[in-house]
C-alpha cells in the first residue's frame, strides 16, 4: 500500500489519477446492451461451441456461451423478462429442495 501512495505523491504520476483515460470503466457500462431479439443466443445450441485448446494451443475448459454472458447484457427494457425468468428458476429450486 505504501508504494502506491508514494507513486501517487510523485509529481510525474499525479496526472494518472485525474486523467479519465486511465479510469476503470464502470461495471454497468462494461457489457454491451443487446435487444430482446438476441436473447436466444444465451441458450441456443447453435451459439454454443466447446473448444479443447485456445489459439495458442493451451487447454481451456469454457464454452463460447460463457463469453457471451461475460460481454453482453440484455437491455433495460427486457429486465422485467429476466426478472420473471429468475423468479421461475427460484421457484424450481424451492421445489427441488422440498423433494
Amino acid at each position: 500500500m505504501s508504494s502506491k501512495q508514494e507513486i501517487m505523491n510523485d509529481q510525474r504520476f499525479r496526472r494518472v489519477a485525474k486523467d479519465p483515460r486511465f479510469w476503470e470503466m464502470p461495471e454497468k457500462d462494461r457489457k454491451v446492451k443487446i435487444d430482446k431479439r438476441f436473447r436466444a443466443m444465451f441458450h441456443d445450441k447453435k451459439f454454443k461451441l466447446n473448444y479443447a485448446v485456445d489459439k495458442r494451443g493451451r487447454p481451456i475448459n469454457h464454452s463460447t456461451t460463457e463469453d457471451l454472458k461475460r460481454f453482453y447484457d440484455l437491455s433495460d427494457s427486457d429486465s422485467d423478462l429476466s426478472d420473471e425468468d429468475s423468479k421461475a428458476s427460484n421457484q424450481k429450486k424451492i421445489k427441488k429442495k422440498k423433494t
